[in-house]
């Protein structure tokens, strides 16, 4: 079981294979920036252990999506200091067979879960005693990866993973590949094939991320390429395979510029609110530079009812970057970071300037709507600032 809370917290976020320390100052809603680590290739996910003592970080050589394949791919385990939150290495990494895009542990931290893209795939890992990570755990028989796997997690009972299988939007000259979410009953590291959740077949069905409510059996998934946010309800110790409430995560569906993606998604930790991330980074050409085509880079806020789970948009609140992959939410519920992997050129009538990657910092309120703090903008060079995330103390 995960040890008392010191109420501290910190927040880590990479450039490229640099992971960086930030000490966090909750109630000024403030970020100083410790110290670095260096991984074997660029950081792709991370994971602390359910003791928060350690954490678990995935990285690769390769590029996102179906880019150039690289050799290097690695799991990774850092000591945390409880008092600092100061990582020093812990153990030899180990390898992986392709690029992993996300990761956990199962609910007690036994196993490590790493989710693969290309080929879409799910392997696991044990954790040995020594809190390293271990030989990946032989599974009974194949397990049905969907394609384009983006995340994996299990249920907070321990008694399913769930794998967040996007596919892949139709082309001009290619089919669309369906979407699903793969679930398997998992018992001690073993995978049996279970249900497939792919409403329509999984046409116009692209889900990238997903949460679970902290005490209600709501499950709710942020399909990305419909830009919607889709509620499931958790029954039986299953999932039922109908859609209970489905909503907008834009502000104006109706006046999409440039290709939108629905992002990451998370319960703030009373329940009460979810939260989405709107992306997009699409570029024209303007006197001869590439600058941002438009559209909507936002966290959209939802109020839950707890009743019924359904979330009901309150708030459109743009995150003062571009793209916007990831963010996460102190566990005292008042402060969120966002972070934004490139910077991106923007038009400004006759002028261009450069928006960078960084940090952007919010204060939430107890009507759980967003308050723009500040935001620290980092120098990413031509590397990219993937994984943010922050872990308690």
């Amino acid at each position: 079981m995960p040890s008392p809370s010191s109420g501290k917290v910190a927040l880590y976020a990479n450039v490229g294979p640099d992971l960086t320390h930030y000490e966090v100052d909750v109630e000024g809603a403030a970020l100083n920036r410790r110290a670095t680590v260096t991984l074997p290739a660029g950081v792709q996910y991370a994971w602390p252990h359910a003791n928060r003592r350690y954490l678990y970080v995935a990285s690769s050589s390769s590029a996102s999506g179906y880019g150039k394949a690289g050799t290097e791919h690695h799991v990774t385990a850092f000591r945390i200091d409880p008092a600092t939150g100061a990582l020093a290495s812990h153990g030899a990494p180990i390898r992986l067979p392709t690029r992993p895009i996300h990761m956990t542990t199962d609910i007690p931290s036994e196993n490590i879960l790493v989710a693969f893209n290309n080929p879409s795939a799910l392997h696991i890992y044990r954790v040995n005693p020594d809190f390293t990570p271990g030989e990946e755990v032989k599974q009974p028989g194949l397990i049905d990866a969907g394609i384009f796997a983006h995340q994996v997690r299990v249920t907070p009972d321990n008694r399913l993973a769930i794998l967040v299988t996007r596919g892949n939007e139709g082309t001009a000259t290619k089919a669309e590949d369906p979407g699903a979410l793969k679930v398997f009953d998992y018992k001690n590291g073993v995978l049996t094939n279970g249900i497939s959740i792919a409403p329509n077949g999984g046409k116009d069905f692209g889900p990238r991320h997903l949460d679970f409510h902290p005490t209600k059996p709501w499950m709710y998934v942020s399909i990305e390429t419909q830009n919607r946010m889709y509620m499931y309800w958790m029954e039986g110790g299953g999932i039922l395979p109908d859609i209970v409430f489905r909503k907008d995560t834009l502000a104006e569906p109706g006046n999409i510029r440039a290709r939108q993606a629905a992002g990451t998604v998370h319960v703030h930790p009373n329940g009460r609110f979810l939260y989405g991330a709107n992306r997009a980074q699409a570029t024209v050409e303007f006197e001869g530079k590439k600058v941002f085509k438009g559209g909507e880079n936002s966290i959209v806020v939802y109020a839950i009812d707890q009743a019924t789970g359904e979330p009901t948009p309150i708030q459109h609140v743009e995150t003062r970057g571009i793209h916007p992959r990831t963010f996460h939410i102190d566990p005292s519920g008042r402060m969120m970071v966002v972070q934004h992997n490139l910077p991106v050129d923007v038009r400004e009538g006759s002028t261009v300037r450069t928006v960078h990657a960084g940090l952007s910092v919010f204060r939430i309120g107890d009507d759980g709507k967003l308050t723009f703090a500040r935001k620290y903008d980092v120098v990413v060079g031509d590397k990219v600032m993937f994984w943010m995330g922050i872990v308690p103390l």
